[in-house]
């Protein structure tokens, strides 16, 4: 499959157990989103061992990235069903425990066969897509509960830099550092940083 980076993110109407805990029958991303930047993961199988640890660090920051006008999906191959049931399960007794942000059920395997994340025709590799304001996906990353800290900087990247372009070892609330894609104001940024994007020890990110 052609990468999706920079392409409009493929658009799916699909049942969801919604942050309320309600059952949509029929979520919609373009209007979810509505307008927000969207951060959409997927993970294999509901009642895993691995799973709940990324889902959860996600949970964790739905606040701070709901502030960052970033809205959070999940999707898997299990039914609505199998989503309401494992986030009513306390997580002490294997569940989720109710989530912030909606929970799509994938049981035709079509939206993870879309994004280009479905293995062996079976379930869907853990995989994060950055959705910008337009729908376009600027990026997209195998995922671990350890990105989840730099999901959300990116975020705040995409949100703030606009079309500039985001150097290496920079954090994201330093907006003043990002690089203004013309020559003259790129070869201004390196000569400012000593001819490197990389900080010094002495220079904190």
């Amino acid at each position: 499959m052609t990468s999706l980076v920079g392409r409009k993110a493929p658009d799916f109407t699909s049942a969801a157990v919604m942050p309320d805990g309600d059952i949509e029958e029929a979520l919609n991303l373009y209007r979810y989103l509505d307008g927000h930047y969207g951060i959409l993961f997927f993970y294999p199988l509901n009642f895993t061992f691995v799973c709940p640890s990324e889902i959860l660090a996600y949970n964790n920051r739905a606040d701070a990235l709901a502030a960052l006008d970033t809205k959070l999906i999940s999707v898997s191959v299990d039914s609505q069903y199998s989503h309401y049931a494992w986030r009513n399960t306390p997580v002490g007794e294997g569940g989720l425990g109710p989530v912030k942000f909606p929970m799509v059920a994938d049981i035709t395997k079509q939206i993870a066969r879309d994004y280009g994340v479905l293995i062996d025709d079976s379930v869907a590799l853990r995989a994060t897509f950055l959705i910008d304001r337009w729908a376009a996906t600027p990026m997209k990353r195998c995922a671990s509960s350890r990105h989840c800290a730099s999901m959300k900087n990116m975020a705040m990247s995409v949100r703030r830099d606009g079309g500039k372009a985001t150097p290496g070892c920079r954090r994201p609330e330093r907006a003043s550092r990002s690089i203004s894609p013309s020559t003259m104001k790129r070869s201004k940024y390196f000569h400012e940083r000593g001819g490197s994007s990389i900080p010094s020890h002495r220079e904190p990110l």
